[in-house]
């Protein structure tokens, strides 16, 4: 694909030589175990391009406009699947500690694949979030369920920040009862969506 350059500079990322390569790679290796596993159900690589590496990097744009010194602090991307939003930051940002949490054994071995085609690196950590017994700087996630529900294991992971991508809807119960704020995204894409965002302490 000739254009993931220009669909991240539409987006407000500008990529460098090695972080288009990345790229690149990452989505190759999606379409190839697409064929056989799914990964994902988004098949075309524009889309997957949109919807899966661009959307993520929306939470690097959260970490610059809140204030949040994330070089060389552990993230913990918590139910990673494919990889999102976990890879695509740390191909996008580099300084950080990235660890992958996934339950499902195929999607594992589709990560630690990955890690071997691309030029960054990262710890792929194969059990259910709620059986960790570690702590990260930063824990985010996407798409993960009922927040009311998994909320509390991602602070338990979390010694600093957590972040949810949560799309266009918000609850007055997640940000007055549960004392999260929202962080709004502009996509050219997609147009309005939320980032939930909680500091600890």
């Amino acid at each position: 694909m000739g254009d993931i350059k220009a669909l991240f500079e539409e987006a407000g990322f500008n990529l460098s030589p090695e972080q288009e390569r990345d790229f690149s790679a990452y989505l190759e290796e999606i379409k190839k175990w697409n064929r056989v596993h799914n990964l994902t159900a988004v098949r075309e690589d524009t889309e997957i391009v949109k919807r899966h590496f661009i959307d993520s990097l929306f939470l690097a744009k959260a970490f610059e406009e809140i204030g949040i010194d994330w070089r060389g602090k552990s993230i913990a991307d918590v139910g990673s699947g494919a990889g999102f939003p976990g890879v695509p930051l740390k191909i996008y940002l580099r300084d950080v500690e990235l660890y992958l949490i996934e339950s499902s054994s195929k999607r594992c071995a589709f990560l630690e694949n990955l890690k071997l085609k691309l030029s960054v690196s990262y710890e792929v950590l194969c059990e259910r979030a709620e059986n960790l017994k570690k702590n990260f700087d930063i824990v985010v996630a996407r798409a993960l369920g009922e927040f009311e529900k998994i909320a509390p294991m991602l602070e338990s992971l979390s010694s600093r920040y957590i972040f949810v991508m949560k799309g266009r809807e918000i609850s007055d119960v997640w940000t007055e009862k549960l004392g999260y704020r929202a962080y709004r995204v502009n996509s050219p894409f997609y147009g309005e969506s939320y980032i939930l965002w909680k500091k600890k302490g």
